[in-house]
Order: C-alpha cells, then sequence, then structure tokens
C-alpha cells in the first residue's frame, strides 16, 4: 500500500447514478453504490488507497440441472470474444499482464471474473479483455467441444467422452466431502438452483448441448443480471467510462434473475446415500443435520446467527463442538460444521463422520438433546463477549497474503450483493455489533434464537452417507452403458461429423494466434526496484538470555501481531551459535504432531478446553509452525526456526502472556483430547487428498533431491499419512501407545521450549513501545533451562509407526528401503505411484537442478512458465484434456518439476513432459514467448500481501538469507534471462537427464501404473 497521503476521487462517471455513499473508516475506505441508469446494472466500488487495483463482473448464474452450463460457460466465455477473437485470451493475458491475480469461479448461484493488479495500464488492458470476454463471448462450438464436452472416436472407432470441464468435475465428485456436500445440498433444497450441481454432475454434462449454452449466456449474462465491482486508488470515473463505452453502451434494460426461498418442509426428513471409496469397513460413516436458515440480506439476522454458531462451536471448549469431538459414535465433526452463508438462504450444519449407519437417529437425536440443553441454560457473559471479540477479530484483521485484500473485500460482500442485500453491511459491523449488544442483555434471546433457528425449525435434514466400494465400478460401467449405446446408434455419417469435429478441433488447436490483437505490458512497466520492508532490531533479555526483537511498525488497524522464533539451525546474534543446528528436532518424526497439538492442548493448569476458551477471549489463538528453507548455496543444508504466533486486539495484551504460557506450561497427558485431535487430522487430510494431487505427486517425485524434500516427504506427504492411520489403529487396541505418544511429545517439548528465544512484533507506530515493553516484561520472570538431553537416540522409544518416518527408512515409500544413499541424499528413488480416492490422474517428474543462489537458477525459474506457456498448456490442457498442468522451479527441493493435475491420461502426460523439452530445444523461438516468461516470474515476485504479512515476509526473508540485496541480484537476473540461457539449462539439466516420476491414480489403475514401470503403494483404509 502508498505511504503518501490518499484522498478519493468520488465522482462518478455521468451514465452512473449514485445510490449510496458510506465512509469506513475500520477500513480506510470509501464505498460508492451506483447504478447504470440505462441498463441497471449495479457497480460497488471500493475507494481505498491500495495501489494494487481489483475488478470483478459477476452474474446470477441459478442452473436448474446438473448440465454444468454455469461452470461450462465461465471456461468458454474466456476461449475469445468480439474484440479479442484468439482462441485463449484469458491464459494469453495471464503471459502479457503483471497481474497479482487473475481467474474465473463458478459458485452454486453465481458466476464472477475477478483480477487484480498494481499497474494501472495493466488495469485496464485486463478490464477490457474481461469485459469483452463476459458481454461479448463468441462461445464457439468448437470451445464448447473442448472445454466442456464432446464425444470423440477412439482408434478403433469407440466413442469416448471428452472435455475439461468433465474432468475437473471427475476429479472433483471423487472426494468424499465434495460428495457429502452435494448430497446434503440435494436434500436441503427440494425445489431451488441448490439442489443441483452447479459446477456439473459427470453424469449429466454429456446432455448439455452448445445450443443450451449460448442461451444460458443470452438469458444470465446481461447487465441487468450482473454485478460489477473495483477496488483501488483509481478514480471510480475511469473505471465507470471503461465498463460503458466498451460494454453497457449497446445494452438496453434487461431481466434480472431474482433468488427465491426454498419451499419449507413441514417436517424434518431423513435420507440414506452412499458415496465412493476403495473399501467399505467401519466406521466410515458420514451423519449430517442440517437446518435452512433466513436469508443472508439481513444483516441483523446474519450476525445474530454468527453469533449462535460461535457460542456452540467457536472453540474446543464450546458445548456442540466439545460434544462432537469426544462423541463416542464417530471419529470426528463433520467436515460440514457450522454456518453457512454463501447461499441465499443460510445453511447450519452439524454431525460425525467416521461413524456406522446405524447409529444415524442416535447422533441426530443426541444433537438435540444437547441442543435444548444449551437453549434451556444461561449464556455466561464472557462467552459472549468472546464471540464478540472474534467477530472484531475478523473485522479488523487486514488479509491479502493468499488472496489480494482488494478482491477478499469484494468476494466477501459480493454473495449478499448477489440477492440484492447490501455489502456495506458486511464490510462494517459496528453498527450492527452494537445491536447485537442491546439484544444480549435479554437473557432469553440467546435461547430464544436457538429454539426459533434449530430445536423449532421443521426444515432440517439429515443426510446418511456410506461407503460404498463398488459406486466407482457402477458409474464407470453406466458411462460406458451409455457409450455403447452412442456406439450402437452411430450411422456412417455420424461417425464422419465425429471424425471431422475432432480433425477441426485439432487444427484449431494448432493453428497460431494473432496475440498482436491483445493489449499487453512489457518489461518497460517492471518497476526497476522491489517493495521491502524494512524493520529494526533491539537487543533483550528474554528468559534471561541475550535476545533479538524485531520490530516492524505497519498499518495493522488495531491488531498486533507477535511472534516467538527459536532457531534451529542458523543463530540470531550470538546465541547459542555453538549448540546449532538442533538436529534431533529437525529430524524428529513427531514434529508435525508436535505443532498441530501445541495449541491445542491444555496446561498445567487450564484444562484443554479452558485454554481453547482464554485464548478466543484473548486473541485469534496460539499457532505453531515450523519455517524452513533449503540453504541458498547447499541442497544439502536448511535453515530452521520454530515459530509460535499469535495476533490480539492492541487492547489486549494478554495475548502476550498467553503465548507465553502455551510455550511452557503445555502438557501431553490428555490423551483423551489428543486422540481427537489426531482422528480429526486423519479424515481431512484423507478427504483432501482428490484436491491436491499434483501437489502430492510433485512432493514424491522430488523426495530424493535434497534434504528439506526428504523431509517434507516423510514429514507431511503419503508416507505420514499411512503412519498416522496405522497409529491410531494400533493406539485403539493398545492404550500403552498414548502414554508412549504422550511421553514422547513432552520430551521433544522441553527440549524445544530449553532452546534461546527471539521475538517479532508488527503493530502500529504508536504501539511499539509498548508491546516491545509488555513482551520482555512477559518473558524476565521466566529463566532459561538447561537445554534436555539430545533426542536422537530418543527416537527408539516413540511409536513404532512414527518411528518408522525416519528418512533412512521411510524415503522410498515402495520397497521401505532407501536404494543408495550419499551424503544423505536418495540419489536413485523409484518411480511412485500412489493409488488414492480419484477418478483421475496427477502426473509430476522432477530432475534435480542446484539451489537457489547458482547462477543457472533465474534461467530455471523463467524456463518453468516459458515451457508452460509455449507448449504445456496447449498439450496437456487443451489437448489433453487435463484440468490443468505445467512446470516449476523448487528452491527447496532443489528440483525443477513437470505436473499435471486432474488428466485422464497419464502415459501420454508423461510423454508431453519430455516433448517439452524437445520442443525448446529444436523449434524455433522468440523473444516475445521470453518476456512472457519474465513478466509471469516477476508479477509473482512483486505480488503484495498485507501490511502484516509483507512484514513477516521480510524477517523471515532475511532469517533465511534472502534479504532484500538478494532479492535484487536475483531480480536482476531473471530480466538478463535470454532464450539462450533457457536452452542450455534445459540441455544441461533436463534433456536425457536422471529423473524421478510420481502419480497419483485411481486404485482401479494399478495394473496400467505398474505397467508404466512404477512402483506401487496405496493409502490405507
Amino acid at each position: 500500500m502508498t505511504d503518501t497521503p490518499f484522498t478519493a476521487d468520488l465522482t462518478l462517471h455521468p451514465a452512473f447514478e449514485l445510490i449510496e455513499h458510506r465512509h469506513i473508516e475500520a477500513l480506510s475506505m470509501d464505498v460508492l453504490i451506483s447504478q447504470h441508469v440505462k441498463t441497471g446494472a449495479m457497480h460497488y466500488h471500493l475507494a481505498h488507497p491500495s495501489d494494487e487495483n481489483a475488478f470483478l463482473v459477476g452474474f446470477r448464474t441459478q442452473p436448474m440441472d446438473s448440465k454444468g452450463e454455469a461452470h461450462v460457460l465461465e471456461h468458454v466465455a474466456l476461449c475469445g470474444s468480439n474484440k479479442f477473437p484468439v482462441r485463449d485470451p484469458f491464459f494469453s493475458m495471464i503471459k502479457r499482464s503483471l497481474n497479482t491475480f487473475m481467474n474465473a469461479m463458478t459458485a452454486a448461484d453465481w458466476t464472477a471474473y475477478p483480477y487484480a493488479t498494481q499497474n494501472k495500464n495493466d488495469y485496464f488492458n485486463l478490464l477490457a479483455v474481461y469485459l469483452d470476454a463476459s458481454f461479448f463471448p463468441n462461445i464457439h462450438p468448437l470451445d464448447f467441444a473442448q472445454e466442456g464436452i464432446r464425444v470423440e472416436l477412439d482408434e478403433n472407432d469407440k466413442p469416448q467422452f471428452k472435455g475439461i470441464v468433465f474432468n475437473e468435475m471427475k476429479g472433483a465428485m471423487s472426494g468424499e466431502i465434495d460428495q457429502l456436500y452435494h448430497r446434503v445440498a440435494h436434500h436441503l433444497f427440494p425445489t431451488t438452483t441448490y439442489h443441483y450441481n452447479s459446477g456439473g454432475d459427470p453424469a449429466d454434462i454429456p446432455d448439455l448441448t452448445h445450443t443450451e449454452l449460448t442461451e444460458f449466456h443470452q438469458s444470465h449474462y446481461h447487465p441487468s443480471n450482473s454485478v460489477i465491482m473495483s477496488f483501488g486508488n483509481i478514480p471510480v470515473a475511469e473505471t465507470q467510462a471503461k465498463i460503458h463505452e466498451d460494454a453497457l453502451i449497446q445494452f438496453e434494460a434487461g431481466k434480472k434473475h431474482v433468488s427465491r426461498p426454498e419451499q419449507r418442509l413441514s417436517a424434518p426428513i431423513s435420507a440414506v446415500d452412499t458415496y465412493t471409496a476403495d473399501e467399505a469397513g467401519p466406521d466410515q460413516t458420514h451423519h449430517v443435520v442440517a437446518w435452512l436458515l433466513p436469508s443472508i440480506t439481513d444483516p441483523k439476522q446474519r450476525l445474530a446467527l454468527r453469533l449462535l454458531e460461535g457460542v456452540l462451536i467457536e472453540h474446543a471448549g464450546s458445548p456442540l463442538r466439545a460434544y462432537l469431538d469426544s462423541h463416542p459414535l464417530g471419529k470426528a465433526p463433520s467436515p460440514l460444521l457450522g454456518l453457512d452463508d454463501s447461499h441465499y438462504e443460510m445453511v447450519f450444519y452439524t454431525g460425525l463422520r467416521g461413524s456406522n449407519p446405524e447409529h444415524a437417529e442416535a447422533v441426530e437425536q443426541g444433537i438435540i438433546d444437547l441442543l435444548t440443553e444449551v437453549a434451556n441454560s444461561p449464556v455466561d457473559d464472557e462467552t459472549i463477549e468472546t464471540i464478540l471479540h472474534q467477530i472484531e477479530i475478523d473485522q479488523r484483521h487486514i488479509g491479502g497474503d493468499s488472496i489480494p485484500y482488494g478482491l477478499n473485500l469484494m468476494l466477501e460482500g459480493f454473495s449478499t450483493a448477489i440477492h440484492d442485500g447490501n455489502p456495506i453491511d458486511v464490510w462494517e459491523v459496528d453498527e450492527h455489533l452494537q445491536w447485537l449488544r442491546e439484544q444480549v442483555v435479554d437473557p432469553q434471546w440467546l435461547p430464544n434464537l436457538i429454539k426459533t433457528h434449530l430445536l423449532d425449525n421443521q426444515h432440517r435434514v439429515r443426510v446418511t452417507m456410506t461407503p460404498d466400494s463398488e459406486k466407482t465400478a457402477r458409474l464407470a460401467a453406466a458411462e460406458q452403458t451409455r457409450l455403447d449405446t452412442i456406439a450402437m446408434d452411430l450411422t456412417a455419417d455420424d461417425k464422419a461429423i465425429l471424425k471431422q469435429q475432432a480433425l477441426d478441433l485439432a487444427a484449431r488447436q494448432a493453428a497460431p494466434d494473432d496475440l498482436s490483437l491483445l493489449p499487453k505490458v512489457g518489461l518497460e512497466d517492471v518497476p526497476t526496484d522491489i517493495s521491502f520492508k524494512e524493520g529494526t532490531q533491539k537487543q533483550v533479555r528474554l528468559s534471561g538470555q541475550d535476545s533479538t526483537l524485531f520490530e516492524y511498525e505497519a498499518g495493522t488497524n488495531g491488531i498486533y501481531y507477535y511472534q516467538v522464533i527459536i532457531p534451529l539451525t542458523d543463530a540470531i546474534g550470538n546465541a547459542n551459535a555453538d549448540a546449532l543446528p538442533v538436529n534431533d528436532v529437525i529430524n524428529h518424526p513427531l514434529l508435525p504432531i508436535y505443532l498441530s497439538l501445541l495449541s491445542e492442548l491444555g496446561t498445567d493448569s487450564l484444562s484443554a478446553h479452558e485454554m481453547q476458551a482464554k485464548q478466543a477471549a484473548h486473541s485469534s489463538g496460539v499457532t505453531a509452525r515450523i519455517s524452513q528453507r533449503t540453504n541458498v548455496d547447499d541442497s544439502q543444508a536448511i535453515s530452521s526456526y520454530f515459530v509460535v504466533a499469535t495476533r490480539a486486539l492492541n487492547r489486549k495484551p494478554e495475548a502476550i502472556d498467553l503465548l507465553k504460557e502455551v510455550m511452557e506450561h503445555s502438557i501431553f497427558s490428555e490423551h483423551d483430547r489428543i486422540k481427537e485431535i489426531l482422528q480429526q487430522r486423519q479424515a481431512g487430510w484423507q478427504s483432501n487428498l482428490a484436491g491436491s494431487g499434483h501437489s502430492y505427486a510433485m512432493q514424491t517425485a522430488s523426495r530424493g533431491m535434497s534434504r528439506q524434500a526428504q523431509l517434507e516427504y516423510v514429514r507431511s506427504g503419503l508416507p505420514a499419512l499411512n503412519a498416522l492411520k496405522d497409529f491410531l489403529a494400533h493406539a485403539n487396541t493398545d492404550d500403552a501407545q498414548w502414554d508412549q505418544l504422550a511421553t514422547s511429545l513432552m520430551d521433544l517439548h522441553q527440549r524445544l521450549i530449553s532452546l534461546p528465544k527471539h521475538a517479532v512484533i508488527i503493530c502500529e507506530a504508536e504501539q511499539t513501545e509498548r508491546l516491545s515493553s509488555l513482551i520482555v516484561d512477559s518473558w524476565k520472570d521466566s529463566q532459561a533451562t538447561t537445554a534436555s538431553n539430545d533426542l536422537t537416540n530418543a527416537v527408539a522409544n516413540i511409536p513404532s509407526e512414527f518411528a518408522n518416518l525416519q528418512l533412512d527408512i521411510a524415503l522410498n515409500g515402495a520397497t521401505d528401503t532407501v536404494k543408495a544413499l550419499e551424503n544423505g541424499v536418495a540419489l536413485d528413488v523409484a518411480d511412485l505411484a500412489w493409488l488414492v480416492p480419484t477418478n483421475v490422474y496427477h502426473n509430476a517428474s522432477a530432475y534435480t537442478v542446484p539451489a537457489a543462489d547458482h547462477p543457472d537458477t533465474a534461467a530455471l525459474m523463467v524456463l518453468a512458465p516459458y515451457l508452460r506457456n509455449g507448449y504445456l498448456h496447449s498439450a496437456i490442457r487443451e489437448r489433453g484434456g487435463a484440468y490443468g498442468g505445467g512446470a516449476g522451479y523448487d528452491a527447496n527441493a532443489c528440483a525443477f518439476k513437470f505436473f499435471s493435475y486432474r488428466d485422464p491420461q497419464c502415459a501420454e502426460t508423461f510423454a508431453h513432459f519430455d516433448a517439452s523439452i524437445e520442443w525448446l530445444l529444436n523449434e524455433p523461438q522468440t523473444d516475445e514467448q521470453l518476456e512472457e516468461a519474465i513478466l509471469g516470474i516477476i508479477s509473482g515476485m512483486d505480488k503484495p500481501g498485507s501490511p502484516a504479512g509483507e512484514a513477516i515476509k521480510a524477517c523471515f526473508a532475511n532469517l533465511h538469507h534472502r534479504g532484500v540485496d538478494w532479492q535484487r541480484k536475483m531480480r536482476a537476473s531473471i530480466l538478463a534471462v535470454t532464450v539462450a540461457d533457457l536452452q542450455r539449462v534445459a540441455k544441461q539439466y533436463l534433456q536425457g537427464q536422471k529423473h524421478a516420476r510420481a502419480v497419483l491414480a485411481p486404485y482401479d489403475k494399478e495394473e496400467a501404473v505398474k505397467g508404466l514401470g512404477f512402483e506401487v503403494c496405496r493409502i490405507k483404509s
């Protein structure tokens, strides 16, 4: 964000009329709500001093079937438009832009096209492309065939279904949580759009026609049915001028789709359904109880229900959450838990996972009994104040570290705006919080809320989802039967038409585009320097030892960010330099388990539930993590720090002592609580496999290429998931395992907290002195402890399942031994296939490359987008039908990686990886392609974070020896890369070089991947 004073220009373009203007002090933002006079299109502008300007145009899309027309249209609209008749303007603009975010997304009842950039010319370039794509797309039949669905004949003239969305949704709907969510919605919403899968059900997508798609665009993508939002410091009139002149002026007023309420049930209902599973065993059933609630457009009701949610499940000590955590009839709370305000009408979910079908009624009745008990008991003022405190923290926290801040704000208000509510009520809650405080004075108000919206609400659905090991085969058989029917009905003329369509599509995909039709920025638009947050270092005494306090001053909106850092490798100052590195901690197999448990347990004076309540009352919570990077000059050395962090309101200094309490007084003797957390960790991990398959494939392929890559694979990769499953199965029949685990965790804890500590504080300038003094005071009575014994030999005493995660045992998961070790690096790991619950492939190859400080690193970084843009995108996505694919340089793994995501192909994709290298070395290359690749790298490097996020990033960049001078040098190297450099490093490190392959594959593809030379592992049921 800019440091210069900002005065918003709030003058509207004459084609728009003002409906409301509101200044929101807490967000330093002016909101202008205006309406386009001619068409009725709504524009919400968020005037803010940020240089990162953002925009989105969205539409109410409410399909009444599961053919996926909204989702397919989102794809096809970005495949060429009236002003920009190139085949792929969206992906082409990614290459020709300095964007910090570009995407398109389909929700249950809306479709949106958002972007963000820090460059004003780029902003208007993207605005022109986005407006034309959304309002004037070509919707070419061949783009529909490529992106949506088509029938294509194989070499034996047998028909097959192909299409990117078809394959994407096959992958998406292979996850059990996606299946659960859609089946609950199916029963909870019997008559409205939420009854259907807006993304498309793979069984229904083949029914979609090109004509239906064009009709859907005509009926839904009209200005009168749109919501437009913008954010940043560009004057609103400039944006509105482009919106008016490039799009809206060409329309008259049209039809607006209006959200309608669901017909309410007269009595609760129940349903039983199934989800796909490799094996259908016990303790795999989901029970979900869901209530339909009022509309999101009433801000007071929405906030009241947020309070209700908080009272019930805010933290582990909240009554409903505590009840579900320890429920004897299940392993963990349902992944569908809490208030969902993403639909027109809100939903409250609760339930259990890891149960059995016969427990459905008991689970539901137990939940009703618990809610009745809560409604009949007074809710204490402290609990209510805690929830109001959490709402305020959420309101004040400036995000933007994963998605641009302005875009995040827009999306938070978008669902309300799309349903004709006022999004200002989402962005400014102070008035409604005051109303809430007035209501809770009445001791019966909150109990009545529970009774009205839950206990007495007849629109309640209980859905039981059981595992079905034959469902995948049945779905495949049904698809094949349909294809067989198509084959029987095909005439010679039909086959000729299909073959010609395939030829036409291939020709269209291969034809060169005239990209000069698209606007672009160039290297001349790249900022000459980088933004890097500078802080100060103060020498202090913490725990009786010399320590460093890093102070960063930033606009944090009334919140401070506090972290304690314990070096595990590099000394900060002169503290404990002789005792580093702490390899027994870094290599400890239980470290990830410890990190997940530390802030979730009790202390020597408070139970886990009491400690959770205390954290929620004074902070956003406490987190623990390891910040670890491969050294810039050595693939076998790492830079590692143990970090415990929190954030809190300026008026809550208690969070400083709270963090110390977690570090010094946590205990690991609450076996039941540890069991609850580990069961939840395992269930959530398992459920997320399908959505992260390409990440696990790349991690597996690169597992032998650096010490950091080894540690990541065996600690957070698929071997660790199997180890956790094995341990839980063992411990459920042998209680002694919990004692063994607790003892090992406490040993690790004491070892960690015995090490020298340093601190980071990020806050507003006027708060720095006060908070820094409080930090020093917090630790002044805490004396340094004598370092515990080295834990290297103690690893033999930890539970065997985790002991097997030692590097020399677990690295090569297929054979349980490392074939060859040299200086700790596995030089000959197997090509590995992991069988997981999915319907598609996730493929990866990895090549060993140098660490980050090597002269070739810049070329390797640029090589990745160059190969993606020039070859891989077309081959893997457009022609191969995968949802995505590409390449990347990984400085931590010291690997150059190829990958594909939700891919119907395996062997063909690995061939594409190899072919991309040959394309680079043997085909003509251009400086324009080089410039596009460099722009992509630079825009990623320059992506801004939140004020606090920028400070944290700078602090750890310095700690990991990647400070501002190093970054400037790397930036200059990237800008100097030539095509010859790319060809040289590709020849040196990739062409014909030894590499490792990995794939996450469906269970039923075991023989197929074995035939491709993969050793096979499987995620255990």
